[in-house]
């Protein structure tokens, strides 16, 4: 019983560092649903890129720019693709994006002052830089 004990405690001990290690900045919802939310998520983390673009996708697309929302959707993925990221990996990008696109949609669908001239300039900035297919993080909220 006295070798059983430490091997439980170290299992539960692995469980515990295993969940923490799976954490993001954003992965208590899978992705952002506001500006401060996207913008404050560190260029290092691994959701920062489809947060970012899927962001300002929602924005861009609420504040009536013209682009196809899809094909950069798709144009992003594959960018990941290419870097190398595994099948898993793309899952987790594509829920990301997905669930970003959605509920910053969903966030600001009712705010008719949100599209002001700072905002619709780091938007222009940010969509150009994502169309022309650098995916870097760095996406600004503009006020």
């Amino acid at each position: 019983m006295g070798r059983k004990l430490p091997i439980f405690v170290i299992a539960i001990l692995c469980l515990a560092l295993t969940t923490l290690a799976a954490c993001s900045t954003v992965n208590r919802k899978q992705g952002a649903s506001n500006d401060a939310e996207a913008t404050q998520l560190k260029p290092e983390d691994p959701l920062a890129r489809p947060t970012q673009v899927a962001w300002t996708s929602a924005r861009a697309r609420h504040c009536g720019f013209i682009f196809d929302p899809s094909r950069l959707r798709s144009d992003y993925l594959a960018a990941e693709v290419r870097k190398g990221a595994t099948e898993s990996q793309m899952e987790k990008l594509k829920k990301t994006y997905d669930y970003t696109l959605d509920s910053v949609t969903t966030t600001i669908q009712d705010n008719p002052i949100y599209c002001n001239k700072s905002r619709t300039d780091a938007i222009r900035k940010d969509l150009n830089r994502y169309l022309a297919g650098d995916y870097t993080p760095s996406a600004t909220a503009g006020r």
